[in-house]
């Protein structure tokens, strides 16, 4: 069983402020008495596809398989998510904002892409198949390698931006882009409600639709990439539920528990706290409470947005003699 947590292990400078004098000893337990592990840093949707079976391309092909789950058809075309983002720009760098601080209306949406269409023509004609989900679609599959928005988001984009032999002409377009939208009359009136507007595109998840894999993974979740992956692949996907239940363990499966995400994009160490409180007492107490029942395969618990996770195995209820410390240090 697989189970990701994003943002589980944060950032020091989030971590010192928000995990002071915090005590959860289920997951100090759990912690102390499990094996840490690096694991890859390539965000949520590279450890789905890896789990579920999918290969990689330039990028992980995420944009032809949630295009079919929004309704389009992907056929042999090279497609790329380029997702309505805001930019916020600090005093020496500029950050991504998380795509929860962001309400886009469908028909906001089409007029901005028809907007960007009409002006670039073929090199940058965005499909808004949903408000949040948009796709560029091209014969020739670019060389481009991009970030995934869920490793992005929240963060200064400098090192983020797509690399590769083409990456030079889409940062020029992405530039004359922001110039575009700076005045369209859609952000325009968002700005006078007091909304963020939208000032550029974010260019991920490239590829061609993969070959279905064989996989008999289930997987739980409520995100709807993850869901996308698990219905292309075949899978049982179910809702994420309130709590942990036991049954989820007895099975082979990926579960995504996202709820410290939208904390720890924006570095909300109030938010990320009294998450993984919450957490705790649904997730990390229960878990604890039949760990020696897991299955002999034991249980990988991932962030794989920071590059960390905790292998937990049956053997672990026992290690008593693993005393758990202070939280800060467990998770740094």
């Amino acid at each position: 069983m697989l189970l990701l947590i994003p943002h589980l292990f944060p950032s020091a400078r989030l971590l010192e402020t928000a995990a002071q004098d915090l005590r959860l000893p289920a997951l100090q337990t759990l912690l102390a008495r499990g094996t840490r592990q690096p694991c890859p840093a390539g965000g949520v949707e590279a450890a789905l596809c890896e789990a579920l079976g999918i290969t990689r391309q330039q990028d992980w092909p995420l944009a032809p398989i949630t295009l079919e789950a929004d309704g389009g058809v992907a056929g042999d075309a090279y497609w790329l998510r380029a997702d309505p983002v805001h930019l916020r720009v600090m005093r020496d760098h500029i950050v991504l904002t998380d795509a929860g601080a962001i309400e886009l209306e469908q028909q906001e949406a089409e007029s901005l892409a028809a907007g960007i269409g009409q002006h670039f023509g073929l090199d940058l004609r965005p499909y808004p198949l949903h408000p949040r989900r948009w796709y560029l679609r091209y014969e020739h599959p670019p060389c481009l390698a991009t970030t995934p928005l869920s490793v992005a988001a929240g963060r200064d984009i400098d090192t983020l931006l797509p690399q590769g032999g083409d990456a030079m002409r889409f940062r020029t377009l992405l530039n004359e882009l922001q110039m575009l939208l700076h005045e369209h009359p859609v952000n325009l009136a968002r700005e006078a409600r007091g909304e963020l507007p939208i000032n550029s595109l974010w260019l991920w998840g490239g590829g061609k639709l993969p070959a279905v894999p064989v996989s008999r993974k289930q997987v739980y979740a409520c995100d709807g990439e993850a869901r996308a992956l698990g219905v292309f692949c075949g899978t049982r996907v179910h809702p994420l539920p309130a709590r942990l239940e036991k049954s989820m363990l007895e099975t082979d499966g990926v579960i995504l528990l996202d709820a410290l995400t939208t904390a720890g994009q924006r570095g909300d160490a109030y938010g990320w706290r009294e998450t993984l409180r919450s957490v705790e007492e649904d997730w990390f107490v229960p878990l604890l409470g039949v760990l020696r029942k897991i299955s002999p395969q034991g249980l990988r618990l991932l962030d794989p947005v920071n590059g960390k996770a905790l292998h937990l195995q049956r053997a672990d209820a026992w290690k008593i003699w693993r005393r758990p410390r202070n939280l800060i240090s467990m998770l740094a």
